[in-house]
């Protein structure tokens, strides 16, 4: 099961095409967008046959406490192991402030204590400019040399003069 590849592209552009169907306007607040875009990415895994999770715990080995995941898919296979899980195959986190971008990624690739690595990371940040992504993507090649996750990451820009958000 493990480095079992996901499309991580294929979500995507699954997710673009089906943005439509999240019913969201810009009458709605960043908590209902983190709300139907977490289900979404749940209702995908659970599709998968996967185990999902929002919320799920994960214990930071470097402070000693937990940081939830916002959410996980988890793998399940009695032919392997009947009493636990065989991966983490998702770790997706989704953040509305620019400020807490760099703990956010940090997030993405702490390992547990049960010595789980996600197979696969997702990031939904939002950024002060097109020039943070940058540093930002900088930061995750550092990070993801020891975890080797496949990762997919969705910026957002507020353009303020104009009042709209770029992905």
């Amino acid at each position: 099961m493990a480095n079992q590849i996901h499309p991580l592209m294929s979500f995507f552009e699954g997710y673009v095409r089906n943005f439509r169907r999240l019913n969201l306007s810009s009458l709605h607040n960043r908590s209902m967008f983190t709300s139907r875009e977490i289900d979404y990415f749940a209702r995908l895994g659970e599709w998968l046959g996967f185990d999902a999770y929002v919320e799920d715990s994960k214990r930071n080995d470097l402070t000693g406490r937990s940081r939830p995941m916002d959410l996980s898919w988890w793998k399940w296979d009695t032919r392997l192991d009947k009493e636990n899980y065989v991966s983490l195959s998702l770790h997706l986190e989704r953040e509305s402030l620019p400020q807490k971008a760099e703990d956010t990624i940090e997030k993405l690739f702490t390992e547990s204590d049960e010595g789980y690595r996600p197979e696969h990371v997702i990031g939904v940040q939002y950024v002060d400019s097109l020039s943070d992504i940058d540093q930002l993507n900088e930061k995750i090649l550092t990070l993801n040399k020891y975890q080797k996750s496949q990762v997919l990451m969705f910026y957002r820009e507020l353009d303020r003069k104009n009042q709209f958000e770029r992905e």
